[in-house]
């Protein structure tokens, strides 16, 4: 049987609404990335004490949302091979060493040691009571495996503990590197485009994304704005009047944002005919601009 801590570790997993979690953050780094951290934050909560395999160098949101997917859907098989009573290892020093050599715990084990730490501590206190149930022949054996157990342990945490502190200053170093790359958009007419071949095809939710694109895009082209994969759009549009543009192209931003990020981040459907009117108030706004009516 498995130790009751690493049940009660997988028992706080969000298996339930495992397609849930893993679709939101596929839309997230798709549609909003500047979000994704947030989104990995509160998937941490979730977990409870479960380590999250660390992001690689260059990696893109969607890279980032794919790993975690698959990596949820790893522990939760897992939980779910527990709970079915399936086939386990020999022993539990065995069962919990092959969980730990997973390769989805393998860069885990490098950001958290304080999780591997508490594991092996409670796989030598497991061992302490095995080697006393079996009385005084094997003692000499258990006192060996115990002292031997405790010096792995101290060594590890110590590997692990020195490796997460040049991580750190690695992390720490590549955000004092300035701004954020700035968004790559197409011109407005081509996101527009695109949002009206949505249209047709009766995918508001797509529709609505391309016309955000194209607002974001002509607010770039007019240098009323900078997009980027960290602002978000309100963000956006509350720095319009810094860079010079009028109240109503402020106002009317604000008011596209806003309507917006209500619609596509809701779990209902966004309805064809007010997506239609998002998509026909962004081309007007567009071509207000390109006529330079204030």
């Amino acid at each position: 049987m498995p130790s009751l801590p690493l049940l009660l570790v997988l028992s706080a997993l969000p298996c339930a609404d495992r397609d849930a979690v893993a679709q939101r953050l596929e839309e997230t780094a798709r549609a909003r990335p500047q979000e994704l951290n947030a989104e990995v934050n509160r998937l941490v909560e979730q977990l409870e004490g479960v380590p999250l395999p660390p992001g690689t160098s260059g990696q893109t949101p969607q890279d980032r949302a794919h790993q975690l997917t698959v990596y949820l859907d790893a522990v939760c098989k897992l939980e779910t091979g527990q709970q079915s009573g399936a086939p386990e290892v020999a022993s539990n020093p065995e069962r919990l060493r092959a969980i730990l050599d997973r390769p989805e715990f393998a860069r885990a084990r490098q950001r958290n040691s304080d999780v591997v730490t508490r594991l092996l501590r409670e796989l030598e206190t497991w061992l302490e009571g095995l080697f006393e149930s079996r009385g005084a022949q094997g003692f000499a054996v258990a006192t060996r495996a115990v002292m031997l157990g405790v010096a792995l342990a101290v060594v590890l945490f110590g590997v692990l503990r020195v490796r997460w502190r040049r991580n750190r200053k690695v992390v720490l170093a590549a955000g004092t590197q300035g701004e954020a790359p700035p968004l790559e958009l197409d011109t407005p007419g081509e996101h527009l485009g695109r949002a009206r071949t949505a249209l047709e095809t009766q995918d508001s939710r797509e529709a609505i994304r391309e016309g955000l694109l194209g607002l974001l895009s002509t607010l770039e082209q007019r240098k009323l704005a900078r997009p980027d994969r960290v602002k978000t759009n309100r963000e956006l549009a509350a720095e319009l009047p810094t860079r010079g543009a009028p109240a109503r192209v402020t106002g009317e931003v604000e008011r596209l944002v806003g309507w917006y990020d209500q619609a596509f981040y809701s779990l209902e459907p966004v309805p064809p005919d007010e997506a239609a009117r998002f998509v026909e108030s962004v081309e007007q706004l567009h071509g207000s601009l390109a006529e330079g009516r204030p």
